[in-house]
Protein backbone atom coordinates (compact mmCIF):
# COMPACT_ATOMS: atom_id res chain seq x y z
CA UNK A 1 0.00 0.00 0.00
CA UNK A 2 1.25 3.47 -0.80
CA UNK A 3 2.03 5.51 1.83
CA UNK A 4 0.64 8.29 -0.05
CA UNK A 5 -2.29 6.86 -0.24
CA UNK A 6 -2.50 5.52 2.99
CA UNK A 7 -2.02 8.89 4.74
CA UNK A 8 -4.98 9.88 2.53
CA UNK A 9 -7.18 6.94 3.95
CA UNK A 10 -6.21 8.10 7.85
CA UNK A 11 -7.64 11.59 6.20
CA UNK A 12 -11.06 9.95 4.87
CA UNK A 13 -11.77 7.96 7.46
CA UNK A 14 -11.31 10.77 10.12
CA UNK A 15 -14.13 12.97 8.01
CA UNK A 16 -16.74 9.80 8.09
CA UNK A 17 -16.08 9.22 11.35
CA UNK A 18 -16.79 12.81 12.31
CA UNK A 19 -19.69 12.15 9.75
CA UNK A 20 -20.96 9.32 11.60
CA UNK A 21 -21.08 11.32 14.66
CA UNK A 22 -23.36 14.24 13.46
CA UNK A 23 -20.01 17.02 13.29
CA UNK A 24 -19.59 16.63 9.79
CA UNK A 25 -22.14 16.94 7.02
CA UNK A 26 -22.55 13.97 4.49
CA UNK A 27 -22.59 15.92 1.36
CA UNK A 28 -19.58 18.20 2.63
CA UNK A 29 -18.16 14.43 3.73
CA UNK A 30 -18.55 13.21 -0.24
CA UNK A 31 -15.98 15.09 -1.73
CA UNK A 32 -13.23 14.07 0.22
CA UNK A 33 -14.36 10.49 -0.65
CA UNK A 34 -15.12 11.09 -4.08
CA UNK A 35 -11.11 12.24 -4.45
CA UNK A 36 -9.87 9.39 -2.12
CA UNK A 37 -12.39 6.73 -3.66
CA UNK A 38 -10.87 7.93 -7.67
CA UNK A 39 -7.51 7.70 -6.45
CA UNK A 40 -8.10 4.43 -5.27
CA UNK A 41 -9.12 3.01 -8.28
CA UNK A 42 -6.70 5.08 -11.28
CA UNK A 43 -3.72 4.22 -9.46
CA UNK A 44 -4.18 0.41 -8.86
CA UNK A 45 -5.48 0.39 -12.46
CA UNK A 46 -2.54 2.00 -13.32
CA UNK A 47 -0.38 -0.14 -11.46
CA UNK A 48 -1.86 -3.37 -12.58
CA UNK A 49 -1.22 -2.19 -16.21
CA UNK A 50 2.52 -1.56 -15.64
CA UNK A 51 2.41 -5.02 -13.46
CA UNK A 52 3.85 -7.22 -16.09
CA UNK A 53 2.10 -10.26 -13.94
CA UNK A 54 3.97 -9.39 -11.25
CA UNK A 55 1.91 -11.61 -8.55
CA UNK A 56 2.99 -9.89 -5.40
CA UNK A 57 2.38 -6.35 -6.93
CA UNK A 58 -0.95 -7.86 -8.45
CA UNK A 59 -1.66 -8.78 -4.35
CA UNK A 60 -0.72 -5.13 -3.55
CA UNK A 61 -2.67 -3.36 -6.23
CA UNK A 62 -5.86 -5.80 -5.23
CA UNK A 63 -6.65 -4.76 -2.08
CA UNK A 64 -6.80 -0.80 -2.95
CA UNK A 65 -10.11 -1.77 -5.05
CA UNK A 66 -12.22 -2.87 -2.10
CA UNK A 67 -11.63 1.04 -0.21
CA UNK A 68 -11.48 2.83 -3.61
CA UNK A 69 -15.34 1.53 -4.19
CA UNK A 70 -16.23 2.13 -0.50
CA UNK A 71 -15.20 5.45 -0.68
CA UNK A 72 -16.71 6.24 -4.24
CA UNK A 73 -20.28 4.34 -2.52
CA UNK A 74 -20.26 7.04 -0.22
CA UNK A 75 -19.42 9.55 -1.80
CA UNK A 76 -22.90 9.21 -4.35
CA UNK A 77 -24.78 7.72 -1.14
CA UNK A 78 -24.34 11.37 0.31
CA UNK A 79 -24.87 13.31 -2.91
CA UNK A 80 -28.56 11.05 -3.46
CA UNK A 81 -31.40 9.45 -2.29
CA UNK A 82 -29.82 5.87 -2.86
CA UNK A 83 -29.99 3.58 0.34
CA UNK A 84 -27.23 2.19 2.09
CA UNK A 85 -28.50 -1.53 2.20
CA UNK A 86 -25.85 -1.95 -0.72
CA UNK A 87 -23.29 -0.58 0.61
CA UNK A 88 -23.88 -2.63 4.17
CA UNK A 89 -23.39 -5.86 2.10
CA UNK A 90 -20.58 -4.63 0.04
CA UNK A 91 -18.83 -3.97 3.37
CA UNK A 92 -19.54 -7.69 4.75
CA UNK A 93 -17.38 -8.40 1.26
CA UNK A 94 -15.05 -6.14 2.06
CA UNK A 95 -14.97 -7.40 5.70
CA UNK A 96 -13.79 -11.02 4.33
CA UNK A 97 -11.56 -10.23 1.72
CA UNK A 98 -9.36 -8.06 4.68
CA UNK A 99 -9.47 -11.23 6.35
CA UNK A 100 -8.24 -13.49 4.13
CA UNK A 101 -5.71 -10.68 3.01
CA UNK A 102 -4.30 -10.14 6.99
CA UNK A 103 -4.22 -13.72 7.14
CA UNK A 104 -1.40 -13.40 4.27
CA UNK A 105 0.21 -10.71 5.80
CA UNK A 106 1.36 -12.43 8.58
CA UNK A 107 1.80 -16.23 6.63
CA UNK A 108 2.65 -15.14 3.05
CA UNK A 109 4.12 -11.20 3.12
CA UNK A 110 5.65 -11.55 6.53
CA UNK A 111 4.43 -8.56 7.98
CA UNK A 112 2.64 -8.69 11.23
CA UNK A 113 1.86 -5.37 11.31
CA UNK A 114 0.15 -5.02 8.47
CA UNK A 115 -1.87 -8.08 9.37
CA UNK A 116 -3.37 -6.80 12.76
CA UNK A 117 -3.94 -3.45 10.41
CA UNK A 118 -6.04 -5.36 7.93
CA UNK A 119 -7.81 -7.37 10.40
CA UNK A 120 -8.80 -4.05 12.15
CA UNK A 121 -10.18 -2.84 9.25
CA UNK A 122 -12.14 -6.22 9.00
CA UNK A 123 -13.54 -4.98 12.01
CA UNK A 124 -14.78 -2.13 11.08
CA UNK A 125 -15.97 -2.98 8.00
CA UNK A 126 -18.00 -5.62 9.58
CA UNK A 127 -19.42 -2.76 11.86
CA UNK A 128 -20.72 -1.07 8.87
CA UNK A 129 -22.51 -3.97 7.81
CA UNK A 130 -23.79 -3.89 10.75
CA UNK A 131 -25.14 -0.45 10.52
CA UNK A 132 -25.94 0.19 7.12
CA UNK A 133 -26.57 -4.02 5.98
CA UNK A 134 -28.85 -4.84 9.27
CA UNK A 135 -30.23 -1.51 10.26
CA UNK A 136 -28.51 -1.19 13.34
CA UNK A 137 -28.83 2.38 14.09
CA UNK A 138 -27.47 2.26 17.76
CA UNK A 139 -24.46 1.52 16.52
CA UNK A 140 -24.34 4.51 14.90
CA UNK A 141 -22.18 6.61 17.07
CA UNK A 142 -19.88 3.80 18.06
CA UNK A 143 -18.87 3.01 14.86
CA UNK A 144 -18.19 6.51 13.97
CA UNK A 145 -15.81 6.89 17.28
CA UNK A 146 -14.20 3.52 16.10
CA UNK A 147 -13.61 4.95 12.63
CA UNK A 148 -11.91 8.08 13.56
CA UNK A 149 -9.34 6.05 16.28
CA UNK A 150 -9.12 3.57 13.35
CA UNK A 151 -7.99 6.65 11.05
CA UNK A 152 -5.01 7.22 12.73
CA UNK A 153 -3.58 3.50 14.05
CA UNK A 154 -4.31 2.00 10.51
CA UNK A 155 -3.85 5.29 8.27
CA UNK A 156 -2.09 8.16 9.41
CA UNK A 157 0.42 7.30 12.23
CA UNK A 158 2.00 4.10 9.81
CA UNK A 159 1.57 6.64 6.74
CA UNK A 160 3.74 8.89 8.08
CA UNK A 161 6.70 6.13 9.75
CA UNK A 162 6.74 4.87 5.97
CA UNK A 163 6.92 8.24 4.72
CA UNK A 164 10.33 8.88 6.97
CA UNK A 165 11.41 5.33 6.26
CA UNK A 166 11.07 4.78 9.80
CA UNK A 167 8.21 2.02 9.46
CA UNK A 168 9.42 -1.48 11.07
CA UNK A 169 7.23 -4.90 11.32
CA UNK A 170 7.87 -7.48 14.14
CA UNK A 171 5.49 -9.20 16.27
CA UNK A 172 6.61 -7.16 19.50
CA UNK A 173 5.05 -4.22 17.03
CA UNK A 174 1.97 -5.86 15.87
CA UNK A 175 0.94 -6.72 19.41
CA UNK A 176 0.99 -2.91 19.98
CA UNK A 177 -1.11 -2.00 17.00
CA UNK A 178 -3.46 -5.01 18.48
CA UNK A 179 -3.62 -3.48 21.92
CA UNK A 180 -4.54 0.27 20.39
CA UNK A 181 -6.98 -1.30 18.45
CA UNK A 182 -8.88 -3.23 21.04
CA UNK A 183 -8.42 -0.16 22.90
CA UNK A 184 -9.95 2.13 20.54
CA UNK A 185 -12.83 -1.06 19.81
CA UNK A 186 -13.86 0.04 23.70
CA UNK A 187 -13.21 3.12 23.46
CA UNK A 188 -15.42 3.40 20.91
CA UNK A 189 -18.38 1.43 22.37
CA UNK A 190 -18.11 3.49 25.78
CA UNK A 191 -18.42 6.70 23.91
CA UNK A 192 -21.52 5.46 22.06
CA UNK A 193 -23.25 4.76 25.28
CA UNK A 194 -23.66 8.74 25.80
CA UNK A 195 -25.56 8.84 23.23
CA UNK A 196 -25.26 11.37 20.02
CA UNK A 197 -25.00 15.04 21.46
CA UNK A 198 -24.52 16.53 17.65
CA UNK A 199 -27.51 14.50 16.04
CA UNK A 200 -27.80 11.13 15.04
CA UNK A 201 -26.98 10.29 11.49
CA UNK A 202 -29.41 8.18 9.67
CA UNK A 203 -28.29 5.02 7.74
CA UNK A 204 -28.00 7.00 4.77
CA UNK A 205 -25.52 9.20 6.57
CA UNK A 206 -23.80 6.55 7.86
CA UNK A 207 -22.08 5.58 5.19
CA UNK A 208 -18.73 5.97 5.85
CA UNK A 209 -15.06 4.22 5.66
CA UNK A 210 -11.52 2.65 4.91
CA UNK A 211 -8.72 2.65 3.97
CA UNK A 212 -6.11 2.38 0.90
Amino acid sequence: MSSVGLLYVGAVLFINGLMLIGLVPGRSAAILNFFVGTMQVVFPTIILIQSNNDLPTIFGAAGLYLFGFTYLYVGILQVTDVGGEGLGWFSLFVAACAVVIGALQFTLVGDPVFGVIWLTWAVLWFLFFLLLGLGRESLTYATGWFTIFVAHITGTIPAFFLLTGRFETNAELAVLVTVAAAAALAAAFFLGRRGVPHGKSSPHESAAVSPA
